[in-house]
């Protein structure tokens, strides 16, 4: 179906919107690199939460979803749902940590953890590393669904797409900085949230899929509505259940999900007021974009196997698709080319805002990796604070370049993500052992990099014959066995430091002890009173999960017509939302 002038006026609303907003916000935005980056430091919570979650909905996710979902069935979600067990320890443990720090980027905490010229060599390599590499793969694995989307709903060239959208991002993060991002953002959430039901909605009404309850009596999907895996066939429930939820979660390096928080969930905390907002918004975070997000696509990705049983369909149906294009994952884009006027213009517009929300973010994130731990810790100490926010705006442009580039080079929506998990396979543990654990130092980090890029590489560009669930555990295990042994024989962090960060931080349990125990020796109290509620927290993390995912099954049942599981579910995650309200005045942070 071709989109008519009531779809495109939608569309170029939605353009003319975000470069209005980029305008306004870009002279204060200007003023100096905390509130280019930032926002200042005084963000509402509440817009903060909404802002990560309008960013982890990228024009890809429906679409990875989707590809799940026909592959190996409702369950297969569980490679990134079991990514939940990180968010939450975020949540409850570590987003007031991070706040508290009072870093403008979390590779900046590296020398504020670590000590010495390896410290310093780390913040810099992980600049470069984070603001080019592998912020550039995520680009582009954003831009490759763009493209998909492009081709299929739009009608253009994959380099149209993203010649328009890419330069309308460039235009309003690169002047508006973060304010402009999270602005935009907020509106990209509800705009993809009606987008996403309405067609929800629209689609199961199709006469091919007649209804609710007849697709979910459907031979072709019958058979893929399970919330579990089959136990039976281990070829099935250990990758795609359990390996997630007993190693992937803490191993794996996963934007938006990274063990111990990072990236853009840590920029957002860095921007909230204090540290109860940094909570309030990762909660809010993690509980929409668990909960409340993923059936839409879901459901939209059932009706697929109804319309289009396999590729050959979708192929008939769009032969000018490449074929180096043509996978599971376009079914989404394909289900959307048959919404009527009016609503294909809410949801093109919803998946443009959601392609350019990811993008504005990966871009504002990686030039202040750029600026603040690169161009002005290395190359130009006195900078003044326009020649910082410049020197981002001119870091915006040039990932942007490198980052659409490899939109148009990739393939599949899977691709991407799996080399990503598989890239930080084994460094997960360090980034939440290092705030627990004084003898974790910067050659930790820096051998656990190496040591997890050759193994990433070695099992990409090698036939090796395994699985890739296995090569994340071989990769997971090496990676953290030569990291264990790299902490041990090399040199800790100097006293000062290590005494100077427990101080700020507080960070609670007994992995500090010997460092607070050889200060009160030398007659040094660096202890100030402090009391540990980390059990405390750690059980808000066990029942923030048991919510969460009673939540998401809960709808889960009730779609599917079990409702005495879905009321039960339901109540379960009530009582378990009231004991964390309960709990949350108990968790110590500082105004």
């Amino acid at each position: 179906m071709n989109l008519t002038n009531l779809d495109w006026t939608i569309i170029a609303a939605y353009f003319l919107f975000v470069l209005i907003v980029g305008i306004i916000v870009s002279k204060k935005a200007g003023s100096s690199v905390t509130e280019y980056f930032l926002s200042g430091r005084n963000t509402a919570w509440w817009i903060l939460g909404v802002s990560m979650v309008a960013t982890t909905f990228s024009a890809d996710t429906p679409n990875l979803v989707t590809d799940l979902v026909r592959k190996n069935g409702v369950s297969g979600n569980w490679v990134w749902w079991a990514f939940l067990l990180t968010g939450m320890l975020t949540v409850f443990v570590f987003a007031k940590l991070w706040r508290r720090s009072e870093v403008l980027t979390d590779i900046e905490f590296y020398e504020l953890r670590y000590s010495g010229n390896m410290a310093a060599f780390l913040r810099g390599f992980r600049a470069l590393y984070l603001g080019l590499i592998f912020n550039v793969l995520v680009m582009g694995a954003v831009a490759l669904a763009a493209v998909k989307f492009g081709e299929i709903v739009l009608g253009w060239d994959g380099w149209v797409t993203l010649l328009i959208a890419g330069s309308i991002t460039i235009a309003y993060s690169t002047f508006g900085g973060l304010k402009a991002v999270v602005m935009t953002d907020f509106v990209q959430f509800f705009l993809a949230m009606i987008g996403s039901i309405w067609a929800c909605i629209y689609l199961l009404g199709l006469e091919e899929v007649g209804g609710l309850s007849t697709l979910l009596a459907h031979e072709n999907v019958a058979p893929k509505l399970s919330l579990l895996p089959d136990f039976s066939d281990p070829s099935l429930w250990i990758p795609i259940m359990f390996i997630p939820l007993a190693v992937q979660w803490w191993a794996s390096y996963y934007p938006g999900a990274e063990p111990g928080g990072g990236g853009y969930i840590a920029q957002r905390m860095f921007s909230a007021r204090n540290e109860k907002g940094a909570i309030k918004a990762t909660l809010f975070f993690n509980t929409a974009h668990y909960a409340l997000r993923p059936w839409p696509w879901i459901l939209i990705a059932l009706t697929s196997l109804v319309v289009f049983p396999e590729l050959s369909d979708i192929q008939r149906v769009f032969p000018d698709l490449p074929a180096d294009k043509l996978g599971d994952d376009v079914a989404y884009p394909a289900m959307l080319t048959m919404l009527p006027p009016g609503l294909l213009g809410l949801v093109a517009a919803s998946l443009i805002a959601a392609f350019m929300s990811t993008m504005s973010t990966q871009l504002n994130l990686g030039a202040s990796y750029l600026v603040n731990d690169f161009y002005h810790r290395f190359i130009n100490r006195t900078a003044t604070q326009k020649q910082l926010v410049w020197a981002g705006r001119w870091f915006t442009l040039v990932s942007a370049f490198f980052g659409l580039g490899l939109g148009l080079i990739l393939t599949d929506a899977g691709q991407a993500f799996n080399y990503l998990l598989l890239l930080g396979a084994g460094t997960g543990a360090i980034y939440i052992l290092r705030w627990f654990w004084w003898r974790i130092n910067a050659m930790t980090e820096i051998v656990a990099m190496i040591a997890s890029l050759v193994i990433a590489s070695i099992f990409t560009f090698t036939d090796h014959g395994l699985e890739s669930w296995q090569t994340i555990i071989i990769g997971a295990v090496l990676t953290t066995v030569i990291w264990v042994i790299a902490t041990f024989v090399t040199k800790p962090t100097d006293d000062a430091t290590l005494r100077s960060f427990y101080q700020k931080i507080k960070p609670g349990g007994s992995g500090w002890d010997a460092v607070v125990d050889k200060a009160n020796a030398e007659g040094v109290d660096i202890s100030l009173g402090q009391k540990s509620n980390l059990p405390l927290e750690l059980l808000c993390v066990v029942v923030g999960c048991t919510m969460v995912f009673a939540a998401l099954f809960s709808t889960g049942h009730f779609i599917y017509g079990n409702l005495g599981l879905g009321f039960g579910l339901a109540i379960l995650s009530t009582l378990c939302g009231l004991f964390i309200m309960r709990s949350f005045s108990k968790i110590r942070t500082e105004e």
